[in-house]
């Protein structure tokens, strides 16, 4: 069975059909071609697939692309501007927070809603938002470090 969905996705709305059970992580990657969004576990267990939906982290590949309807969301491709790093993208390329960067947009979509509801966490509840998606290579203290530099540097 298909479904015609509506989607803001970075700013751009889109118009598709699709399966019932495709999962948004599917649909953002091969249908619309925002391979930036990682496919890890699929099972909702790594984060590297971290969306922003309504504001809120997801893991896209625990949703369904029609339970996306009139959603709004935004991908690691819609964080920078006019081709431009956002402060947090800027601080984790400086500060050395990614190494093979799988885990890189994940950590970008946690660290992005930790800092809109939090724009001055401390270290305690940077590592409790970053905790949902799994680093393998950096031991974390960077990425870390990276969230702390983006706030630092906030006013910049």
């Amino acid at each position: 069975m298909r479904h015609e969905i509506r989607v803001q996705i970075n700013g751009v709305e889109y118009r598709k059909e699709v399966e019932a059970r495709r999962l948004l992580v599917d649909f953002l990657r091969e249908d619309l071609n925002l391979t930036g969004t990682h496919v890890g576990c699929e099972h909702g267990r790594c984060g590297s697939c971290t969306v922003l939906m309504n504001g809120c982290t997801v893991r896209s590949c625990l949703v369904f692309a029609v339970q996306a309807d009139n959603a709004e969301i935004v991908t690691v491709e819609g964080l920078a501007s006019d081709g431009r790093l956002n402060a947090l993208q800027k601080a984790f390329r400086n500060n050395f927070g990614l190494q093979c960067g799988f885990c890189t947009p994940g950590m970008l979509m946690a660290a992005t809603e930790l800092l809109r509801e939090n724009p001055n966490p401390n270290e305690q509840e940077i590592k409790a938002a970053l905790s949902g998606v799994l680093c393998r290579c950096t031991g974390y203290q960077q990425i870390i470090r990276s969230v702390t530099a983006a706030v630092e540097n906030a006013g910049e």
